[in-house]
């Protein structure tokens, strides 16, 4: 499940409000609102439809259905949600959702390419609860990101879609994912981040998941080597001389302590319990990852009732009770495994089908022989 530095939602208006049944409360939707994207991204997670033209046809959620999951979302403890995809912004109907939720004074999350950002969505979005906007931006310059985006002129588009954001007083997030390709850019593009008015820049890791899993068979990606050197530069050298807040989605055993509880960026880790994804086609599922992998979709929105699949789906259930404790491998001897959980149950069970799988990073550091020592339980006597 990916993850962005956002800041950490606002609290909801009844922080005393009595837990669903479950026990937990239900903080986020995400809503992975269109199964369609305007790039054909290299490294993408997941595998949403290439949408070309101006007229999309890849499932998304409707209007009605979306206020609906909403409105049965609040009882839970609804405070905040994220809007994403495939790409968002090209969902036929984006505009009204936005400005139902401007009223709703629920929290927005947008992640975005920003190439089809105009004036009148970022109005929306500024209108919006205390909004947080991430805008994917692959590469220092045109040829790079274009390359990773698979679409002339996404580069100049996206950072159109920053100056949008921008000019309107939203100030957002520059997301990267790192790759071969691309690794010598990261201190370029958060200058360059910095220069168009963003207030910091996020460097993911390409994860092992569909069209990710293929840059890292094909050898486009960073072997665990060349990942844990680049972790400890961005956190010696890069930060430290930023112009603005950097991130880095390094395993938390792999962080230095001061890096952990960030105040502004908050704890970069999933909340997987508090949060539950609704794809494009109307499903309620874990995250995205449930385009995928069709054990981790809990049911039609249209027929099931959000309330019932919250408190008593048997995957959520086995995660709750499960977590951390039942962790297995490396992430089972980590001293951190309380904090990142594993760091993401999706991702981990897309390569091991076992919700308690270890994290393939943290995995692979340990074959390699670099999974730090002083971060593993001391061996039983």
């Amino acid at each position: 499940m990916e993850t962005i530095n956002e800041p950490r939602p606002e609290p909801s208006a009844s922080p005393d409000t009595v837990p669903p049944a479950c026990g937990f409360h239900l903080r986020t939707l995400y809503f992975y609102v269109t199964e369609g994207c305007n790039c054909a991204c290299r490294h993408c997670w997941i595998a949403p439809r290439f949408e070309a033209g101006s007229s999309p046809t890849a499932p998304s959620i409707e209007f009605d259905l979306f206020t609906r999951i909403v409105e049965q979302a609040r009882p839970l403890g609804l405070n905040g949600v994220k809007l994403t995809g495939g790409e968002p912004l090209i969902h036929p109907e984006f505009e009204r959702i936005l400005a139902y939720l401007a009223q709703t004074k629920l929290r927005v999350i947008v992640e975005t390419n920003g190439m089809a950002l105009t004036p009148g969505i970022a109005g929306l979005i500024k209108a919006c609860a205390n909004p947080f906007v991430s805008v994917s931006i692959d590469g220092a310059d045109a040829v790079t990101h274009d390359w990773v985006r698979g679409v002339e002129g996404s580069f100049d588009k996206a950072l159109q879609g920053i100056r949008t954001l921008v000019d309107v007083g939203i100030r957002p997030q520059v997301i990267m994912s790192v790759m071969g390709r691309n690794r010598d850019q990261m201190e370029a593009l958060v200058a360059l981040a910095a220069e168009r008015g963003a207030s910091s820049v996020k460097f993911n890791i390409v994860t092992p998941t569909e069209r990710g899993l293929r840059m890292h068979e094909a050898g486009e990606t960073l072997k665990v080597e060349e990942l844990v050197k680049l972790g400890e530069w961005v956190e010696r050298t890069l930060i430290p001389k930023a112009p603005i807040r950097v991130f880095h989605s390094h395993p938390f055993a792999f962080k230095p302590l001061s890096a952990m509880f960030e105040k502004a960026g908050g704890m970069n880790r999933c909340g997987i319990f508090s949060i539950i994804g609704v794809l494009g086609n109307g499903s309620y599922a874990l995250c995205g990852i449930g385009e995928s992998v069709p054990e981790l979709v809990f049911g039609d929105a249209r027929t099931v009732s959000l309330e019932e699949v919250w408190n008593t789906n048997p995957v959520l259930q086995e995660i709750r009770q499960g977590l951390p404790s039942k962790l297995k491998g490396i992430c089972g001897r980590c001293l951190m495994n309380g904090v990142c959980l594993g760091s993401c149950v999706a991702m981990n069970y897309y390569r091991h089908h076992d919700l308690f799988a270890p994290f393939w990073f943290c995995e692979d550091a340990e074959t390699a022989g670099l999974f730090p020592a002083s971060r593993l339980q001391p061996a039983a006597a």
